[in-house]
């Protein structure tokens, strides 16, 4: 049985988020649908969104016990993440720890190359101009953020950087680089939101480098959800796999 959910407010390419009870809080469906390339590529995956809402919350949770605010709430069942409001800022923000993807297509970088200190790249979140990159004047300009705002954001981004990175060095994983989105809650104050999955990570296994995210589907090879559900058996103890399962009926 489904939870109970009230109107839908925001319709994204893998996520659905639902009014609930509470005016400040919102339910986020996690749905099985993936995208690549500017969401020119499309297709199902069943069980995608259950594992991606296992490990978002884990990674919130962990990232909430450093001291880093994020939106969420709980996870009152796999693929529905309850979470504080936000009116979120149109900006993705990518750490980068070792080059890969889009930096080695448009710059002079190696594939695999790290980068010490870490790179933060952040992008204007808009469908219409195909999520370009932004300088710190061009995002004042369009009066996305202020500089205080930028400063804040980078440096939580490297903290959220390094506490996950450490966290996946100690399981066996590179943590290449990651997609991450912040809103303001009702007060004004910058949170970390959306997810944190192999849908906006590269995750890879340090001794075989085998590729355990979206870039499986983005290069059209099989495995995709035995690698997301391998994400999620690495990095769970024992405590969470009796909140979740990793074999959902």
């Amino acid at each position: 049985m489904k939870l109970e959910v009230g109107k839908l407010l925001y319709q994204g390419k893998a996520k659905d988020v639902y009014e609930t009870d509470h005016p400040d809080q919102v339910m986020v469906k996690f749905r099985d649908d993936i995208t690549a390339g500017d969401g020119q590529k499309k297709d199902k995956i069943g069980k995608k969104g259950y594992y991606n809402s296992i490990i978002s919350a884990k990674f919130f949770l962990l990232l909430a016990e450093e001291g880093v605010e994020t939106q969420y709430l709980d996870l009152p069942e796999p693929g529905y993440m309850l979470c504080k409001k936000l009116e979120m800022i149109p900006l993705e923000v990518i750490a980068r720890n070792v080059a890969a993807g889009s930096l080695v297509r448009r710059f002079p970088f190696q594939e695999g190359q790290e980068l010490d200190p870490p790179l933060i790249q952040m992008d204007f979140k808009n469908d219409e101009y195909h999520d370009p990159m932004l300088n710190d004047d061009i995002a004042k300009a369009l009066g996305i953020v202020t500089q205080d705002d930028l400063d804040y954001i980078r440096r939580v981004t490297l903290k959220i950087n390094k506490i996950l990175k450490n966290f996946l060095e100690s399981k066996g994983l590179m943590f290449p680089d990651f997609k991450i989105e912040y809103g303001r809650d009702k007060e004004g104050n910058i949170v970390l939101g959306d997810e944190i999955s192999p849908d906006t990570c590269r995750f890879w296994d340090r001794e075989t480098c085998d590729i355990l995210d979206k870039d499986l589907f983005r290069k059209g090879e099989s495995g995709v959800i035995e690698a997301y559900r391998r994400v999620a058996e690495i990095i769970l103890d024992e405590d969470d796999l009796e909140k979740w399962s990793l074999d959902p009926e």
